[in-house]
């Protein structure tokens, strides 16, 4: 606990603050207590630190197991950081991985905190805004918690002599209330609808170009050599991963 308030206020906060100058809007819509998601796009392995920096209260966020096995210094520093820094670790390999995550989602909130997550389970491979994935619902239905949308935005300014200075601006949606659907969770078709309105605001504040497919899917087809993956793919009805809530790296 006190690792991460180092992180923020000492370490990596006041730097990133020095260099990138982030703007934060909307961060009277983050409850001052009490459990919340706060439901992100997920442009950036940059992402989880700016969001953190906008706001006072702490946030957890699942991260891939990966980054908790390392051996040697490299992998004790590694553990460290991202233990200290609120990454709660899950295993994106086993049969059972969308399910555990969901899990320890839920022991978050019900522990009172913040959860962060991407819905989009991967980082978007060209900056457009890639289809939900249902866990987010899951979890909002659950425990009946607020989520909050929130946009990551990044910009590049001209300087001389041709450099460019990146710019960051995090927006904060008004917190939406599921309430209406008490006792739905496990309905696949309420979950779907709570997972687009959720990612419908979040592309209201991003500005980001929505695409009605998987991201996950889209970085498959274009690791095979697809040269328009979109194109060629499908909404899809389901998929097994569907509920896979959010991945920190893709």
């Amino acid at each position: 606990m006190l690792f991460y308030w180092f992180l923020k206020f000492v370490a990596v906060g006041p730097v990133a603050k020095l260099v990138f100058r982030p703007r934060a809007e909307g961060t009277e819509n983050v409850p001052a207590a009490g459990a919340a998601i706060l439901a992100s796009n997920h442009l950036s392995a940059a992402d989880w630190v700016f969001m953190p920096l906008s706001i006072k209260r702490r946030v957890t966020f699942l991260a891939k197991q990966e980054y908790f096995t390392g051996t040697g210094i490299k992998g004790w520093g590694q553990r460290v950081f991202f233990a200290g820094s609120g990454q709660v670790p899950i295993d994106r390999t086993s049969a059972s991985a969308a399910e555990d995550a969901i899990q320890t989602g839920l022991r978050v909130l019900r522990g009172g905190n913040l959860l962060g997550i991407y819905p989009e389970g991967t980082r978007s491979p060209d900056g457009r805004l890639y289809r939900g994935k249902i866990g987010v619902a899951r979890m909002a239905l659950e425990t009946g918690v607020p989520v909050v949308p929130v946009a990551m935005c990044y910009s590049t300014r001209k300087l001389p002599f041709g450099k460019k200075l990146m710019r960051v601006k995090v927006v904060f949606g008004r917190p939406l209330d599921f309430t209406r659907y008490e006792g739905l969770a496990g309905d696949r078709f309420v979950e779907r609808s709570v997972t687009d309105e959720i990612m419908y605001e979040i592309m209201t504040l991003s500005g980001q170009e929505y695409v009605d497919v998987y991201g996950a899917s889209v970085k498959k087809a274009q690791a095979t050599g697809g040269s328009d993956a979109v194109a060629t793919l499908q909404p899809p009805a389901a998929e097994a991963g569907d509920r896979a809530p959010t991945s920190l790296a893709g």
